[in-house]
This record gives C-alpha cells, sequence and structure tokens, in this order.
C-alpha cells in the first residue's frame, strides 16, 4: 500500500476525540491520554502501509491506542482519588508522590455535532466514579472491561487485539465484573451538565463562593455529601464535607468562578484573590448532582489543569 498522507488523516482523524476518551479511561490523566493517542497516531502511520482491512479503521486504532496504554501502565500506577485510599477523615497517604486521577474536559472529547445520544453515552462512560473505580483494576481487566461493556467491541474482536483467546477475554470480563461491583461507590445521580436543574445547582454553588454565603452553600449540599481535595488525601462525608466545605468561603469577593463541563458532570475553574488582588488559578471543581442539591465536590488543586479547559491563570483584579 502507497503511504498517503491526506489518505491516512482523512480516514484516522475522525477518531482522535473517542480514543483521547478511551486513553483517558484507561490511565486516569488527561495529560497523558493526549500523549498516548499521539502515540498511536504515529505508530498507525509507520504500519499503514501494512494495514490490510481486515477490520475496520477503529477497530485498528483501537488496538494499537489500547496496546499503547498496556505498555505504559506496565510503569506506573493507579490513579485514585482520595476516597479510594481508605475511609474518610484520615489521611491515606502512602509514601511518596501521588499520581492523582486527573479531570478531562467534555469540549476535549465530545464534538458539539455529534448525536445527542452518542453524547450521552459517551458523558456516561466517563463519569468520576466510573473512571476512579476502572483505576482499581489489573490493565489487562481494564481494556477488556473498556472494550467490551463501554465500547462494545465483540469477545472475538478484543481477542485479538490483545493477542489473546475469546476464552481469556470472557474470564477477564468477569473478574472485572466482580471487581468493580465490589469496590465501586454507590452511583453519582449526574444531571447533564447543560440541563437546566444542573446548571441552575452550579450557579447557586458559584454565587455562594464568590459571596461567601455559607448558609447557601450547606443548603445545597445533602446531609451525606462527599467533599474530595486533591492532592490531600483525606477526604470528608457527611457533616465533616459540610462543615470544611463552607469553612473555605472566605470573605465576599475572594472567589470568582467559571462555569466548564467535565467528565459530563457540572463544574467551575476557581479562582482565589491574592494580596495584590490578581485572581490566579486555584482549582478545577466537578459537581456531582440529584433533585437540585449536590451530592459530592471533587476540587483538584492543580493549576496546570486550567490550560487544558482553554482556562487563563490569572484575571485581572
Amino acid at each position: 500500500m502507497t503511504i498517503d498522507s491526506t489518505d491516512f488523516a482523512d480516514l484516522t482523524e475522525p477518531f482522535r476525540r473517542e480514543l483521547i476518551a478511551h486513553c483517558y479511561r484507561m490511565i486516569g490523566s488527561v495529560d497523558e491520554a493526549e500523549d498516548l493517542v499521539q502515540e498511536t497516531y504515529l505508530r498507525a502511520w509507520r504500519s499503514y502501509a501494512g494495514f490490510e482491512g481486515r477490520s475496520s479503521i477503529r477497530t485498528w486504532l483501537y488496538q494499537i491506542a489500547t496496546n499503547t496504554c498496556l505498555t505504559a501502565l506496565e510503569r506506573r500506577s493507579r490513579r485514585p482519588l482520595p476516597s479510594g485510599l481508605g475511609g474518610p477523615g484520615i489521611d491515606h497517604a502512602p509514601e511518596g508522590e501521588v499520581a492523582w486521577l486527573q479531570p478531562i474536559p467534555d469540549a476535549l472529547v465530545t464534538a458539539e455535532s455529534e448525536d445527542p445520544a452518542a453524547v450521552a453515552v459517551s458523558r456516561e462512560s466517563l463519569r468520576l466514579a466510573l473512571v476512579a473505580s476502572v483505576q482499581h483494576l489489573p490493565p489487562r481487566q481494564r481494556a477488556v472491561l473498556l472494550l467490551r461493556e463501554v465500547l462494545a467491541f465483540p469477545a472475538t474482536e478484543v481477542a485479538e487485539m490483545l493477542g489473546t483467546t475469546t476464552a481469556a477475554v470472557k474470564s477477564a470480563l468477569q473478574r472485572a465484573r466482580a471487581t468493580i461491583e465490589q469496590i465501586a461507590p454507590s452511583a453519582d445521580s449526574v444531571d447533564e451538565p447543560d440541563s437546566p436543574q444542573a446548571r441552575a445547582v452550579l450557579d447557586r454553588y458559584i454565587a455562594a463562593f464568590e459571596n461567601a454565603d455559607a448558609i447557601a452553600l450547606k443548603e445545597l449540599l445533602v446531609h451525606d455529601a462527599v467533599l474530595e481535595l486533591p492532592p490531600s488525601a483525606t477526604w470528608f462525608d457527611g457533616g465533616d464535607a459540610i462543615t470544611c466545605a463552607v469553612s473555605g468561603l472566605g470573605s465576599p469577593g475572594d472567589w470568582r468562578m467559571t462555569p466548564i463541563a467535565a467528565n459530563g458532570q457540572p463544574g467551575a475553574a476557581a479562582y482565589l484573590r491574592g494580596s495584590d488582588g490578581i485572581y490566579r488559578a486555584y482549582a478545577i471543581v466537578v459537581l456531582s448532582t440529584a433533585a437540585d442539591t449536590l451530592t459530592r465536590i471533587v476540587v483538584f488543586g492543580d493549576p496546570a489543569l486550567f490550560p487544558t479547559f482553554g482556562m487563563p491563570v490569572e484575571l485581572p483584579a
């Protein structure tokens, strides 16, 4: 086959967004997912001349992407949220630096022109609770679960992708399901990030912070709300979560927040005002909502995430 760069790009580029989503589910890092997709396309380009069309281009790309992720996972540990390390109220951080699960912007993995049903499925498979649960699986079980349950590839195709047997795929899927059932938290009830209900809750959350209104924030939180604050390994639930949340409001005007959509959930880019009046990137916040309330708040205290979400790291005074 003669390699034609235009032909290659036309055939493969439409799958970039969904491959980023797949690598993110495998790895738990938006930064690494983008790098791994770049590596996937490089490997695909190098082997394109030998592609014989025995499978679809999409299946072929997923095979390359999955095995690229498996190679990367040989030298990486899983990426947890604080709630994945132990019970609430205790610092469970292991020795050394923890590579935390990262959020991913919806805009990176979902095109506005996509079918609404496909968008809904993509968002559901990127919820923080699901991605965090999948991180507990051994890499090959993780791959099998995602390829079979999320992407609906037949067991025979998954076996070919992973260089194993159909029986081995079915066995790995059974073990993966059993593990997920044991460790997965209760499912968050999450509105679509652009739904009127989710936007109303997000607006109230932002207003409570920007106005330093502890009562308004407390009214939003259910009695068993969960608060996670990576890179802190300590997390909070129930009354402790509410107390911790409302104690961090500061004074009116200390915070500015811009709405975002991450992991198929509503969220905000939070800026904290410094002594010089400049608002600097503080955290990416991802919310879980149910019946006009907040059930979970995950505050990713990593300003390096802001450019990924298309957000500036500073706002003028």
